[in-house]
């Protein structure tokens, strides 16, 4: 979608720069930058300019004033994702979060309706497992501790200047706290959402029956010319796997040796916690076996693991996202009406195509048994079901959320006994 105009500027130049013949770079990419201002331009006319409009019809100064503010705070933002560590962040610590998350649900799910806890719901025994004070047991959100938070990243990542203006900072403040509290979060943890989220990832396909034509002198030609079609391109396939797979190799060794961070290791744990892989002898050598090879291989996996992080997150990749971000958000350019949620025998089918999803290839074949145990779909099943609770799911955002600010501004966790806060922060 192009908000653009053959005859006038573009929007976000008309609202956002009015007195600027180009918009000044937000990020290095050009293209990223564009985005970026077409999105807050298009949020900005659908959730400011209505109510504001109404209280002072000829001021124009207040878009161009919140997107200094906003400027100046992803300037910091990026200067600081470039710093921060990413690769344990997303390696080490994010897989350790989950793993936990799985442990501490199939406890809680253990303890329901026994001696324990007779009394208590799911939701409340895992939150005495995993207490967080933004979170209630029941998966309620307390939006101080945004504030609290969102506060603490404008003081730190504004200039003084734009800092201290109240009207400014507190719209920002309210714009991200509402689009976290009320749609991101709340739509995130639906086990629904989860769920379709992953079949989009794995792209199943519903099984075809095909009835087999009859057996004719050119249905043989036709098989045969598609068998050599077949083996040609998957010969093509293996040549381009290899030309690949050399290149990566070399860009990998080329980076400097890092300390020994055993990358593979977390990603491991939270697989076999995941897929209950110690609960099956086959499956419990396999990983074993595996956990050999990464430890022989580990200084190879260190560089190789951050190098494919590194080019999943490219600006290329974050564009894309973004683009989509923006087509979902914004349609026609206005919010698009709020989707109707799947029904319960919807959400039901996309939890039973998971269940009943099988990987392809001979090797996959040979090796899912040995893996997931020979009913792979009780085991898939079980696999799912950590990530059925909603109140749960809260638990699990909120303290991934945490991880990244964290990582983000270290100061955060130093400055917890020092009492800081903004006067306005409960505003």
């Amino acid at each position: 979608m192009s908000i653009a105009s053959g005859r006038t500027r573009p929007l976000a130049h008309r609202l956002l720069f009015p007195a600027l013949a180009e918009a000044p770079p937000l990020v290095a990419d050009a293209a990223l930058s564009a985005e970026l201002y077409d999105v807050l331009a298009l949020a900005l006319r659908a959730f400011v300019v209505p109510w504001w409009a109404k209280l002072s019809r000829y001021d124009r100064q207040l878009l161009p004033a919140i997107t200094r503010i906003a400027a100046a705070a992803v300037h910091a933002l990026d200067a600081r994702i470039h710093a921060a560590q990413l690769a344990p962040l997303l390696l080490v610590h994010a897989p350790a979060l989950l793993a936990q998350h799985y442990r501490d649900y199939r406890t809680a799910r253990a303890k329901l309706h026994t001696s324990y806890a007779p009394a208590a719901s799911l939701p409340q025994l895992f939150h005495q497992l995993q207490p967080h004070i933004a979170v209630s047991p029941d998966g309620r959100l307390d939006p101080e501790y945004f504030r609290h938070l969102l506060d603490h990243i404008l003081r730190v990542c504004l200039p003084p200047d734009d800092h201290q203006p109240d009207t400014e900072r507190l719209i920002v403040r309210e714009l991200i706290l509402n689009v976290l509290l009320d749609v991101l979060i709340p739509k995130i943890t639906q086990p629904w959402f989860l769920h379709r989220s992953i079949l989009d990832l794995l792209h199943p396909q519903l099984p075809q029956q095909h009835r087999p034509p009859p057996a004719t002198s050119s249905t043989i030609i036709v098989l045969v010319l598609s068998a050599i079609q077949a083996i040609s391109g998957a010969c093509l396939a293996l040549i381009h796997a290899y030309k690949s797979t050399l290149s990566t190799i070399k860009r990998v060794n080329k980076r400097n040796p890092s300390p020994s961070q055993h990358y593979a290791e977390p990603l491991l744990t939270t697989f076999a916690e995941v897929f209950t892989l110690q609960d099956r002898t086959a499956s419990t050598t396999l990983l074993t076996t595996a956990r050999i090879i990464t430890d022989f291989s580990s200084s190879f996996l260190d560089r190789l693991l951050p190098h494919l992080l590194e080019s999943q997150l490219s600006p290329a990749s974050i564009l894309s996202i973004t683009r989509t971000a923006k087509r979902t958000l914004f349609p026609t350019g206005y919010p698009a009406p709020t989707p109707i949620d799947p029904t319960p025998e919807e959400q039901a089918e996309f939890r039973a195509r998971l269940v009943a999803w099988r990987p392809r290839g001979a090797l996959a074949t040979c090796l899912l048994p040995l893996l997931l145990g020979p009913d792979p779909s009780k085991t898939l099943d079980a696999a799912l079901d950590p990530l059925s609770s909603t109140p749960c799911n809260v638990h699990l955002v909120l303290f991934l959320l945490d991880l990244v600010v964290l990582e983000l501004f270290p100061e955060l966790a130093l400055s917890v006994g020092n009492g800081n806060s903004d006067g306005d922060s409960g505003s």
